[in-house]
């Protein structure tokens, strides 16, 4: 599986560049930590997506999980992503409680797409809607949509431009029974942003409304 490109730190919207290391030790950590990542375990997501857990970075919170997921269509990668969900015991004043799911979401997407004005606007809204589509309560959402291109010159001035969306973003999910979250419902949902950023159809009739990215071309060789 092609790992998700960027890396998580303690930044503003609790994205950016710090060093990934190893899994929190599950077995040492609290009942609710042990039950969120058990839910993200059993979760059933849409076909045509590879995920698996990751190194976690440490830095965010006292315990950590991460997963690593590409959408695949035959030997194409159209988009990847990272999700690491984070534990603090004693709450955080930031979070509104004590869980918090940070994530980096990258597509390639046509040149004409990227010069959209509306395009982060877009992008950001279909974090929220995923989430709220399958009808889950969050608070404190932040993060960022960004795009950049990239033009080719000497000997790989054959290649055509290329665009890329990232979207950076971390949100509190609501804390339900024993102070444990359905993180299991939140994967799927964010399943479901990293789909539309592929530029998948929605896969349910009641998400006939949902306006996906393009199509992307394939990999491009030098």
């Amino acid at each position: 599986m092609a790992a998700a490109q960027g890396r998580l730190s303690d930044d503003a919207d609790g994205t950016g560049g710090a060093d990934t290391a190893s899994l929190s030790a599950k077995d040492a950590a609290p009942p609710a930590f042990r039950a969120a990542v058990e839910a993200l375990g059993a979760a059933r997501l849409r076909p045509g997506i590879e995920i698996e857990p990751v190194r976690a970075p440490r830095r965010l919170a006292p315990y950590t999980y991460a997963m690593e997921a590409t959408v695949v269509d035959g030997e194409d990668d159209l988009a990847d992503g990272r999700l690491v969900l984070l534990h603090d015991p004693a709450g955080h004043d930031g979070w509104e409680g004590t869980f918090r799911l940070v994530t980096l979401v990258r597509a390639e997407l046509e040149p004409e797409m990227a010069a959209d004005p509306l395009l982060p606007d877009v992008c950001w809204s279909w974090l929220t809607g995923a989430l709220e589509a399958r009808g889950l309560t969050f608070g404190e959402a932040s993060g960022t949509v960004t795009r950049a291109g990239s033009h080719h010159f000497g000997g790989l001035a054959q290649r055509p431009a290329t665009s890329q969306i990232e979207i950076r973003a971390s949100w509190s999910p609501r804390e339900g029974a024993g102070g444990v979250p359905d993180t299991g419902a939140h994967l799927a949902g964010w399943c479901d942003l990293l789909c539309q950023t592929a530029g998948l159809p929605p896969t349910s009739p009641g998400d006939g409304s949902v306006v996906s990215l393009p199509q992307r071309r394939g990999p491009q060789t030098p």
